[in-house]
């Protein structure tokens, strides 16, 4: 017997247990075929085992800083082990919780790699051999995304790494070179540079985190340095070879060639969507570098079947692919989901200091012929950082200056991240940067800054 959903989501990372716990609610029979554990590389080797060990990071840093808050704790330590436990049970507790989400919505998840025999049909290969087959009147693709290399370097997740084998090092590297400077570059740099690593950061860009404004950008890469990690930007990396115990980069800026020899090496370059044994050719689907091609409905050329998430390129970050898969299965349901629109996707870089983003930079905005006002707060003059003894940060609005319109919020510093939301909210009900101004913030916060950077941009700013 064949068993027949309403839908069948291949993959159960962020894209697939969302889209299948939303179609649920819309009353559809659904299944999830899923390789390995549901959580997807987000929750087990992605965003929550690296967020533990930042926060382990920044909070190494203000202890070690502590004496000047007024508090003597001396010799402070790093028990990576302990970390690492840590580590471990924080995924483990989000892991059982989605699995509880999925008995309790009633979704039946078939272990196994799903692939497509038609527009309507998929095979379940088990991890012992044996093969079953589901119907579905629709399928939504949600395998997620691997980590991409560099021509000529072999990740063996030894000594040369990528993200996953970074997260299983058993021990801090005395070096590290980190290829890429986006978020996975940055995050890990700042990881290591607080736990006592020597790092060095390479970005053929000329500047780190390329996407964001480059403003924001000068600021992260000032602090990174300040603490020790030795960044190169417009650097491209030619060889990566084994050296002894280590490893040997080279790497050239200009005319200029360096040598760098360390522990390991971290390959941070960017990921590509995962379609390896999907079967798209029995379906006319095509592979392509930048993701499955979709429409604003997340629909393929397969009426059928939709795809979510990082197999469609785009920004490959979870709350995206949460986003993409409820409105992939509210099409599929019948509703009259919204288009999602790009320019409201939130940005999150958890470095030490954070990145948070949303809408056009600076330099975007002026490309496309606006006529550009911005504002911007230092948050050394933030009352709340200066409580925190992390002044070390920025607030920057970049908005149309006859209509106040906001086009961009940028903000580097401690837990910008938790500011971001005030921003999207902003952008998406076409608020202005005067209405941001006259809403009142309490006060002593960090969310004073987004207020004061708004004024700013109408030349009133209070405190600046």
């Amino acid at each position: 017997m064949v068993d027949a959903f309403d839908l069948v989501v291949i993959g159960g990372g962020p894209a697939g247990y969302v889209g299948a716990i939303r179609a649920t609610q819309l009353g559809l029979r659904t299944a999830i075929v899923e390789r390995e554990k549901v959580g997807g590389t987000c929750l087990h080797v992605g965003c929550i085992p690296t967020k533990v060990l930042l926060h382990t990071a920044e909070l190494l840093e203000e202890m070690r800083g502590a004496e000047q808050m007024g508090i003597l704790a001396e010799d402070v330590r790093l028990d990576y082990p302990r970390v690492q436990a840590r580590l471990e049970r924080v995924v483990t507790t989000n892991y059982r919780g989605v699995e509880y989400l999925m008995r309790k919505h009633g979704i039946a998840v078939m272990p196994g790699h799903g692939r497509l025999l038609g527009p309507t049909r998929v095979a379940v290969a088990a991890a012992d051999g044996s093969t079953s087959e589901v119907e579905a009147r629709h399928i939504l693709l949600a395998t997620g995304s691997r980590p991409r290399s560099l021509p000529d370097v072999a990740i063996d997740n030894e000594r040369i790494l990528d993200s996953t084998g970074a997260l299983r090092l058993p021990a801090v590297p005395r070096s590290i070179a980190i290829l890429g400077a986006g978020a996975v570059g940055t995050e890990f740099a700042s990881i290591f540079a607080a736990f006592g690593a020597s790092v060095t950061l390479l970005e053929m860009m000329p500047q780190i985190l390329p996407l964001e404004d480059e403003e924001v950008a000068g600021v992260l890469q000032r602090s990174l340095q300040r603490r020790g990690v030795v960044v190169r930007t417009g650097s491209a990396v030619t060889a990566v070879r084994p050296a002894g115990d280590g490893v040997r980069v080279t790497a050239r800026a200009g005319d200029a060639e360096e040598t760098i020899d360390v522990d390991y090496v971290l390959v941070a370059v960017g990921r590509a969507p995962l379609t390896d044994g999907l079967g798209l050719e029995a379906v006319g689907l095509r592979d392509a570098p930048g993701g499955l091609a979709v429409d604003e409905r997340m629909q393929t050329a397969v009426p059928s079947i939709f795809a979510a998430g990082d197999i469609t390129g785009g920004l490959l970050l979870a709350h995206v692919a949460y986003a993409e898969a409820i409105t992939a299965v509210e099409a599929i349901a019948g509703q009259a989901p919204p288009a999602l629109d790009p320019a409201l996707m939130p940005r999150a870089t958890y470095s030490i200091p954070q990145v948070a983003s949303v809408g056009l930079t600076e330099k975007q905005a002026r490309e496309r012929g606006h006529d550009v006002a911005v504002g911007r707060f230092s948050l050394g003059a933030n009352g709340r950082a200066t409580i925190l003894g992390q002044r070390e940060g920025l607030v920057k609005i970049v908005s149309d200056r006859a209509l106040g319109e906001i086009l961009g919020v940028h903000l580097v510093g401690p837990q910008v991240t938790e500011l971001l939301p005030e921003g999207v909210l902003a952008k998406s009900l076409e608020a202005t940067v005067l209405e941001i101004g006259q809403a009142v913030h309490a006060h002593p916060t960090l969310s004073e800054a987004v207020r004061e950077a708004a004024l700013g941009a109408l030349g009133r700013a209070l405190h600046g």
